[in-house]
């Protein structure tokens, strides 16, 4: 006859020792690095290992022995031997009261995220959140793994209530001040990126978003001295480069402008992205301070590795263009006063040996009009001449604008002239009217004819 007595007291000692175990892993997550501890830790660690070892070969579910090994490893931060163990222990938890489903929840997702498998990590983490969502490590840490999947919209309320629960927890201001600054919330997130370079004062990244939640929550004057300091940085450098040189670019300031994006340029090995950009940056700025050689050159620069990039074939065409007819170039590019000045020339030899009389000379938005009167051998008339700058196509409403003009005026004819075309309705509406359109085509010719004239 079998004694259950003694049984009964053997399996409740045993079933004591692994609530203990477990009892005593559940309230600390993390433990001693590597090679730390007393001969006797190390010692009775190499013992557990044995036996666990020895009864997971007969039984690969032996709930105590899988708890026992991989808190060992998860103590000695050897995750990659702890992780699958706890894989384990999760899914076997339903069937075993004994395992705290929580520890093991959480410390597989933890082992995930130091492994850096993040896409696995969530099947601990969700867990663990769902059993403790009050606990920090499973507010933290699944915060953290939805920033790293770039799932913001979660991440954020989870960093956040990690940082209710511990107010003075460093480790949470750098994901979440990433996320929310990733997530548009620019000012929100200055916040605990400052806290986060006072930290880690080195940490360049977090130093250029900064600089960029600066900017874009208003504070340019800040933003610029952060971005300069930036600047010849060999990896935020062509980053930080560009932000400024757009910068000084929309302030007009364009000798900056050309400072910042040439120092951007200089710097090697940068990603081929923000190279691309530098240099469309750059060719734009060239053209604005009439280097125009050099702005050609960056585009072409653009052209070998990403030859589809925006408008960077039409600009080639057109820059070479304005690059090899100087007069055209003025026509388009010029200040006010030379830009008149070509007008004059261009209605002073439009007739050949006619005379012409300046009568009047008008600025408008879009260019310039200029009234005078015209005498040939054969004729007389008054004719108003109006110069459009756009290289685009000008419309119907421009050109019935100009002939409201040419009434008011009392001129008998008018010349309208572009750098661009005119719409059909434009041509249409001239049918019947004295109005002429002069096309880019055409007024190339013209301006060729003031070279060999002058």
């Amino acid at each position: 006859m079998v004694n259950w007595i003694p049984l009964g007291i053997a399996v409740v000692a045993v079933l004591a020792v692994i609530a203990i175990l477990f009892s005593a892993s559940s309230k600390k997550t993390t433990g001693r690095a590597v090679g730390t501890g007393t001969e006797s830790d190390k010692k009775r660690d190499s013992k557990i290992i044995r036996d666990a070892t020895r009864k997971l070969k007969q039984d690969p579910h032996h709930a105590a022995s899988l708890f026992a090994l991989s808190d060992c490893y998860y103590r000695h931060h050897d995750f990659q031997k702890a992780y699958p163990l706890y894989n384990t222990l999760v899914d076997i938890a339903k069937l075993h009261p004994e395992i705290n489903e929580f520890t093991v929840a959480i410390r597989l997702g933890i082992c995930a995220v130091k492994l850096e498998k993040i896409q696995e990590s969530f099947k601990g983490l969700a867990l663990a959140f769902q059993l403790k969502p009050d606990d920090f490590e499973a507010c933290y840490y699944l915060g953290y793994a939805c920033y790293q999947n770039n799932d913001f919209a979660r991440a954020i309320p989870c960093l956040k209530k990690a940082l209710v629960i511990k107010p003075d927890s460093s480790s949470v201001f750098g994901p979440l001040g990433k996320a929310l600054y990733k997530s548009g919330k620019f000012k929100e997130s200055l916040k605990f990126l400052r806290r986060t370079i006072d930290e880690h004062p080195e940490d360049k990244e977090t130093l250029f978003e900064i600089a960029d939640a600066m900017y874009e929550s208003g504070f340019g004057d800040k933003a610029v001295k952060i971005f300069m300091h930036l600047r010849p940085d060999p990896v935020f450098g062509p980053k930080s480069c560009l932000a400024v040189g757009k910068m000084h670019f929309n302030a007009k300031q364009y000798e900056k402008a050309f400072q910042d994006f040439e120092i951007g340029l200089k710097i090697q090995d940068m990603p081929q992205n923000i190279m691309v950009e530098l240099n469309y940056n750059m060719a734009q700025t060239c053209f604005a301070i009439n280097k125009m050689g050099l702005g050609l050159e960056c585009l072409k620069q653009i052209q070998i590795v990403a030859p589809n990039y925006k408008d960077v074939q039409a600009l080639i065409s057109r820059y070479q263009e304005l690059n090899q007819n100087s007069n055209l170039k003025i026509y388009i590019m010029s200040g006010t006063s030379d830009f008149v000045a070509l007008c004059s020339k261009v209605v002073a030899s439009y007739y050949g040996n006619s005379f012409v009389k300046v009568q009047d000379i008008s600025i408008i938005p879009e260019g310039a009009d200029i009234l005078c009167a015209i005498e040939s051998s054969k004729w007389e008339d008054t004719e108003l001449f109006r110069f459009y700058r756009t290289t685009g196509v000008v419309g119907e409403l421009f050109v019935r604008d100009f002939h409201a003009k040419i009434r008011d005026s009392k001129a008998d004819k008018g010349l309208c002239f572009a750098a661009g075309t005119f719409s059909e309705g434009a041509h249409k509406y001239t049918e019947g009217r004295p109005i002429d359109l002069i096309e880019k085509d055409t007024l190339v010719k013209v301006l060729k004819k003031i070279d060999r004239l002058h």
